[in-house]
């Protein structure tokens, strides 16, 4: 079973809006950059996901989910009427992909940026490093406990 983390501004599509339905799939479409798109083909049912809040006050690992349905295209591309509307895009020849996300856990507190950054054990982790902007990235096995040990 892999691990990723995936940021999101929580304006849009947080843990709450998970929480909010634990039984229900979100489906996580409209991501634009290939390297993240990459990451979500190769996500596969049953792997978890940190959620990450950002572009707001709070910024953080805010919860975990678990993928449920493995990547499919992602229908957002075909949609004219969708800001992620791809026209070069075609369901013979597919450029994005989404996957289905359900509910695990909030975290009892958020995990700030900033502490994530103290941890030498995640020196390693894109979403640390300077000038990273990706949106899904996987994560270790290693570094994921280390996470996990901040609020267990």
């Amino acid at each position: 079973m892999a691990k990723w983390l995936v940021k999101t501004e929580p304006s849009e599509c947080g843990i709450d809006d998970f929480a909010r339905k634990p039984e229900g799939v979100i489906p996580w479409d409209g991501v634009r950059n290939y390297q993240a798109r990459n990451f979500l083909a190769q996500m596969q049912e049953g792997d978890l996901v940190f959620i990450y809040h950002s572009s707001c006050k709070r910024i953080g690992i805010a919860g975990m989910v678990r993928v449920v349905k493995a990547a499919y295209p992602d229908p957002s591309q075909f949609n004219p009427e969708s800001p992620y509307y791809d026209p070069k895009s075609t369901p013979e020849k597919p450029r994005w992909q989404a996957v289905d996300l359900q509910f695990e856990r909030k975290l009892p507190a958020l995990i700030p940026l900033d502490s994530l950054k103290a941890m030498p054990e995640l020196s390693e982790l894109p979403l640390v490093r300077k000038g990273s902007r990706l949106s899904v990235m996987p994560v270790s096995d290693a570094e994921w406990q280390q996470i996990l040990r901040q609020v267990d």
